[in-house]
């Protein structure tokens, strides 16, 4: 008994294979400003958590805004 193939009737076309080009330059550059923005962001931070556990209720929240609201957003989109 010999074997005779059976053509598929329903087989998926074959996707052709995608390739995405990644460009040449990325679009996030990070430069010496930013890095300085976002250490002053985390001594900032560090700073506003030393003095909130040293019980200060003006100057720590202050700190906390600042390092969280502006130097490490400015130090990630600059």
């Amino acid at each position: 008994m010999t074997f005779i193939p059976v053509p598929v009737i329903f087989q998926p076309p074959m996707a052709k294979p995608t390739t995405r080009e990644v460009p040449a330059t990325s679009s996030l550059r990070f430069s010496p400003i930013n890095g300085v923005l976002l250490a002053a962001g985390l001594a900032v931070i560090a700073a506003g958590y030393v003095l909130l556990a040293r019980g200060s209720i003006t100057a720590a929240p202050l700190l906390l805004v600042l390092g969280y609201g502006v130097l490490i957003p400015l130090g990630i989109i600059l």
